[in-house]
């Protein structure tokens, strides 16, 4: 008999993380029946050693290279036998009964092919959980401010959805790969995750291909997960980080570039033209008021990125050799 859930986990140097999602993971799997996949980035801290040592029920896969996110998680999905398929982050934590609403949803609701929870931090403070697939348009108000400085705008705050009230359950057009819950059957009929994606944009990607054949992206605000965010990516240490450290900005460029052009064709060299000269008028602005470190130059460092990114996937057509 099938389990109800196969959960997927890929670790990449997030030792003591990792362990506790997996212990909160166990507590709420009481009395659903499940397997649980940990997929090791060949880790230097030793996650996997820990995983075999203290959790024997957990299958563990190694991984000789770091295969980035989407190809680790296809490593497990053609072994996960669940009804349903649940991507969490190593540094994320099931709320209690998040996990039983998830499927509980996903049975009462057959059309919905992807499901999200409601994202928030240690402290409770309300995280991005539900967004609109990338735009121009949603590019400009993010690079501007606009977004931020007037976040009940149903115009400006668009793209994360903070106009809404969150507390709504709703079809969305994608959600962050925290935490989701997929149907097993519409992931085997639209493939699993685009490998040409390292890091970022392979959540949207697969989301996109969800919503085109035919299936529901939803958002349920009692599925809650708390998430610390860009744990693994801070162990990175030779590439530029994004001001919040959360993200390696020349990865971020690149996974944007093959986005746009798989979806968008040549709508990929105006979104790298449109964050260039939005950082070029930036740099400009602020070159009055010259300091190491300052808005000037990180805005020039990130010009020079874009170009690099945008070369190095010959404008979103390639994706660079693996591991990026």
């Amino acid at each position: 008999m099938k389990p109800d859930v196969s959960i997927v986990i890929v670790s990449f140097n997030t030792r003591d993380l990792l362990r506790e999602c997996l212990n909160s993971l166990l507590a709420e799997c009481a009395g659903i029946s499940h397997e649980i996949f940990v997929v090791d980035n060949i880790s230097r801290d030793g996650s996997a050693d820990m995983v075999e040592q203290e959790f024997p029920q957990v299958r563990l896969i190694r991984s000789q290279v770091n295969l980035g996110f989407a190809a680790a998680n296809n490593k497990a999905f053609p072994l996960a036998q669940g009804r349903y398929v649940v991507l969490l982050n190593s540094d994320a934590f099931l709320k209690p009964q998040a996990l039983r609403r998830a499927i509980d949803h996903m049975d009462a609701e057959p059309g919905v092919g992807l499901g999200g929870a409601r994202l928030v931090g240690r402290d409770g403070s309300w995280q991005p959980s539900s967004r609109l697939f990338p735009s121009l348009l949603n590019d400009f108000l993010t690079l501007s401010g606009l977004s931020t400085k007037y976040p009940k705008s149903r115009f400006f705050g668009q793209f994360d959805r903070t106009w809404a009230d969150q507390d709504v359950e709703a079809y969305v057009d994608w959600v962050p790969g925290a935490f989701s819950i997929i149907r097993g059957s519409v992931l085997q009929r639209v493939g699993y995750f685009d490998e040409a994606f390292f890091l970022y944009y392979e959540e949207v990607d697969l989301c996109r291909r969800i919503v085109h054949a035919g299936y529901g992206v939803h958002y349920w605000p009692d599925v809650e997960v708390i998430h610390l965010g860009g744990e693994s990516s801070k162990t990175v240490q030779s590439l530029t980080m994004s001001k919040s450290g959360s993200q390696l900005a020349l990865w971020r460029m690149r996974a944007e570039f093959l986005y746009y052009r798989k979806h968008h064709g040549s709508v990929a060299w105006l979104a790298k033209e449109l964050e260039a000269t939005w950082h070029r008028l930036r740099a400009r602005k602020n070159r009055a008021r010259p300091e190491p470190g300052g808005k000037a130059e990180e805005s020039l460092a990130l010009v020079r990125l874009l170009e690099q990114a945008w070369k190095e996937t010959s404008g979103g057509r390639v994706s660079p050799p693996r591991p990026w």
